[in-house]
């Protein structure tokens, strides 16, 4: 491997391995640390550390550099989601602090934009769209609500040093004139630099201008430029290998509560059948997997649609009445023992909507290594892993996706 990555959610990873794969890297994201390890140009390593404690977290990102480091790996990319999904505490300030001590690093860019999903930092603040962050809807975030949109703030309260910027006016004076700010910032003791991106062109100058950098921290964005530095090297792979189509049996699996995806439930439940997992009754029992799935059995061969997806009232008065962490893991557990009971009944093709949901999907299919295929919509490509046979999977952002992404991720799935 020349890059390796880690990602704090499994949608992130596939984001991230996505943006790889597009730029020419032949690109396997894995199931947590040494599972089916592969030939590759990049390596991404899927975690579930966004919401963990920050020890944990912490812990587990070492043990996944130091993984990758052992495949080869010259260059490490730590990415997180493009709205910088983080509590006061952590976990992405300790992360990156971490990360930095293992490599030896001085310093390394803070960048989250997603110019391709609408996330822009300019004058490090976050917007989404025409919004500041705390505008949006992830101002009300069950587990990690940001209201904050300064990135430099919202990090300084993570981290033990200085938080450093460069603004976007030296971005576009180009990759030299970065690589000067940056090392003014190095030398100003500032380690993590927050660095401002509103279009694909300026992740490019970015990713030019840390082309020798140990660390590289942000979304998916923040790696556009990356693959282009080993290709002037002469050191990526041929060709790419082919995703192989999968048909057959498919459900849609949404734990997301965002915005988007509330939308993108109720146009693919207008169309196809749908059940709603009302947290409060799955907390009594009164909601088995088994039920569920006689009742998708029932469907033939149409594909439902299965989501807990609610409005962030319903979501607040469950978490009320039983603890957030206990709905969360609930229901995580819930869709992961059903799609299992799925794939191993014959279901070949899984669409996930939500990062959580998603992680919980794929640790429960044991599917150690997953090559990257097409692109689906921006950050949601399809995967391949395998179990008895070829699963396809697209694992999707709460935020992400266009409203027919279920649709268009079905169809993907099945093309040559």
């Amino acid at each position: 491997m020349l890059l390796g990555a880690i990602a704090d959610d499994f949608t992130g990873a596939s984001d991230l391995a996505n943006t790889l794969a597009r730029g020419g890297m032949s690109t396997v994201q894995f199931s947590g640390i040494g599972h089916g390890a592969r030939a590759c140009d990049a390596g991404v390593v899927a975690l579930k550390t966004r919401s963990i404690p920050v020890a944990d977290a912490v812990s587990q990102s070492l043990a996944a550099v130091r993984w990758l480091l052992d495949q080869g790996c010259e260059q490490i990319v730590f990415k997180y989601c493009s709205t910088f999904d983080s509590t006061p505490e952590g976990n992405i300030g300790p992360v990156a602090e971490a990360l930095l001590d293992l490599l030896g690093a001085d310093m390394a860019v803070v960048c989250p934009a997603f110019p391709g999903t609408g996330r822009r930092l300019f004058m490090g603040h976050l917007f989404v769209g025409d919004r500041l962050l705390s505008e949006t809807g992830m101002r009300h975030h069950p587990l990690t609500p940001m209201v904050d949109p300064d990135i430099r703030r919202w990090l300084a309260r993570q981290t033990q040093g200085a938080v450093g910027a460069v603004h976007l006016e030296t971005v576009r004076a180009g990759s030299d004139a970065v690589r000067a700010a940056l090392r003014a910032e190095r030398e100003a003791g500032r380690r993590l630099v927050v660095i401002d991106a509103v279009a694909d062109e300026d992740l490019l100058t970015i990713g030019k201008a840390v082309a020798d950098h140990p660390l590289v921290t942000g979304g998916s964005g923040i790696a556009q430029g990356l693959p282009a530095n080993f290709r002037a090297k002469g050191r990526l792979s041929a060709a790419l290998p082919e995703t192989p189509a999968v048909d057959g049996p498919a459900i849609v699996l949404c734990g997301s509560c965002s915005t988007a995806s509330q939308q993108q439930v109720a146009l693919y439940g207008a169309h196809h059948p749908s059940f709603a997992i009302d947290p409060a009754a799955l907390m009594r029992g009164e909601i088995t997997i088994e039920a569920v799935a006689c009742w998708i059995r029932e469907r033939g061969d149409e594909t439902p649609i299965i989501y807990s997806t609610a409005v962030a009232e319903t979501v607040s008065d469950a978490q009320a009445r039983f603890g957030r962490e206990t709905i969360a893991s609930r229901i995580e557990d819930f869709f992961a023992r059903l799609a299992r009971l799925l794939v191993d009944t014959g279901l070949r093709r899984v669409v996930v909507g939500g990062g959580e949901t998603s992680g919980a999907v794929v640790e429960a299919l044991q599917l150690g290594s997953l090559q990257v295929g097409r692109e689906i919509d921006p950050g949601i490509p399809v995967l391949v892993g395998w179990r008895d046979g070829p699963v396809a999977l697209a694992l999707k952002s709460g935020n992400f996706g266009a409203p027919d992404v279920f649709e268009k991720s079905l169809r993907a799935m099945a093309r040559p």
